[in-house]
């Protein structure tokens, strides 16, 4: 049922993504395409939407303008009405303590400088999730179960392999579920059970803490409180109350915030082990291209790979994602890549475990990139070209070209 009043959701959408390198020059990390049609930030409000909250805010910080026409007021996921619904929240100056206005030191930071508004809209429970992650769960009856428990804070959690955690906040937990510890970022983690960002908490009891947690924290002459990120002192502080709780998130979950972990994101997806697209009940909702079906002419061949609307294929696609109105000429290879919305790989080029931004080129006979030995994803090995680049001279593996580089 719908909780309008009761429940606040927030999307935290704000972060620069500098791991992400060129690919977030220009934009903001949750406008990063996903399967092709589909953008980051999706994932978050449609499972937010799915479970019926209708009262769902946007916090954007970094390079706003980038995900503002996507967005569209929250139309594509039917947040746009006259009370309630969907709220765009960017920094603010002058409206408070330094350590309360501007920009966010960190997710937990964030929520203190948002904490007059949270307080003001007066829901009991409010949902924080992240928008960098591909996951999708049904999260109304997690909700149902957090209102009816009384928990201060509830985490989903998914499973990692132990040398991916070190990345991630490291959950321990009772066989109840009941938190008894966090490690932030560890050297050496204790386990693989990491926080996948999403979080529901007792209101009252979070707006307490984090005042408590600024005054407590030295902060600077730049307004930083010292709270950092969920992790540092407010997950903790949380914990101590032994009345937070960790529920495991079902079906497939990455954190996709770093090249590496979005290529292979997208080579899980061809592999079939993503099943965020598998549940007709509650799609992924998307601000959809307008372009024409994707054609793959008789010189073309796709192998294995997403094409998307508006893509046309003259040439081999292996393994690859192709975005909408990208253009593979006859004669061109790509392989194990990703390539962006409206780019164009011309005759003879080879492209091999890259990731090319909108509008790039890649002019005929040239080659980007070389075949990965590995079958798991490194950052050392993918080629990242920003957008609107003309890639007019071999590249090699590793390479990073700027946005609009070339001639």
């Amino acid at each position: 049922m719908s909780r309008r009043g009761e429940v606040l959701a927030l999307v935290q959408a704000g972060g620069q993504g500098s791991r992400m390198d060129v690919l977030t020059r220009e934009r903001a990390k949750p406008a990063l395409p996903f399967g092709g049609v589909h953008r980051l930030i999706d994932f978050a409000l449609s499972g937010l939407v799915h479970a019926d909250l209708s009262d769902v805010w946007v916090s954007l910080e970094y390079q706003v303008t980038s995900i503002d026409d996507y967005l569209s007021g929250g139309r594509p996921w039917s947040l746009d009405r006259n009370r309630g619904g969907f709220r765009r929240i960017v920094p603010q100056t002058g409206t408070g303590p330094a350590t309360e206005s501007g920009f966010a030191h960190g997710n937990g930071d964030l929520l203190l400088r948002m904490s007059a508004d949270i307080e003001s809209f007066g829901a009991r429970t409010l949902a924080v999730c992240s928008a960098d992650h591909v996951f999708n769960m049904d999260l109304a009856p997690v909700i149902e179960e957090h209102v009816a428990s009384g928990r201060v804070a509830t985490v989903l959690t998914s499973e990692v392999a132990k040398r991916d955690a070190s990345d991630n906040v490291v959950v321990l937990a009772d066989a109840d579920g009941t938190i008894t510890g966090v490690e932030h970022k560890p050297a050496r983690p204790s386990g693989g059970t990491v926080a996948t960002e999403i979080f529901l908490y007792d209101t009252e009891v979070l707006l307490g803490v984090l005042q408590d947690l600024r005054r407590e924290l030295s902060g600077d002459e730049d307004g930083d409180s010292g709270i950092g990120d969920f992790g540092e002192h407010l997950l903790p502080r949380l914990v101590e109350t032994g009345r937070a709780r960790a529920v495991p998130l079902t079906g497939y979950w990455r954190d996709v915030g770093q090249p590496s972990l979005y290529l292979q994101s997208h080579r899980d997806l061809l592999a079939g082990r993503v099943d965020v697209f598998d549940h007709p009940g509650r799609p992924v909702i998307s601000h959809w291209p307008d372009r024409p079906a994707a054609r793959v002419r008789a010189s073309g061949e796709c192998r294995d790979s997403v094409v998307s609307p508006g893509a046309d294929v003259g040439g081999l696609v292996v393994g690859s994602v192709l975005g909408p109105g990208v253009v593979v000429e006859k004669g061109a290879e790509v392989h194990d890549s990703v390539v962006m919305e409206d780019c164009v790989i011309r005759a003879g080029a080879v492209v091999r475990t890259a990731i090319l931004d909108e509008r790039c080129e890649v002019v005929r006979r040239t080659t980007v990139g070389s075949e990965s030995s590995r079958r798991r994803a490194r950052d050392e090995d993918l080629v990242l070209v920003g957008r609107d680049s003309r890639v007019d001279l071999d590249i090699a593996a590793g390479a990073r070209l700027e946005p609009g580089s070339g001639g």
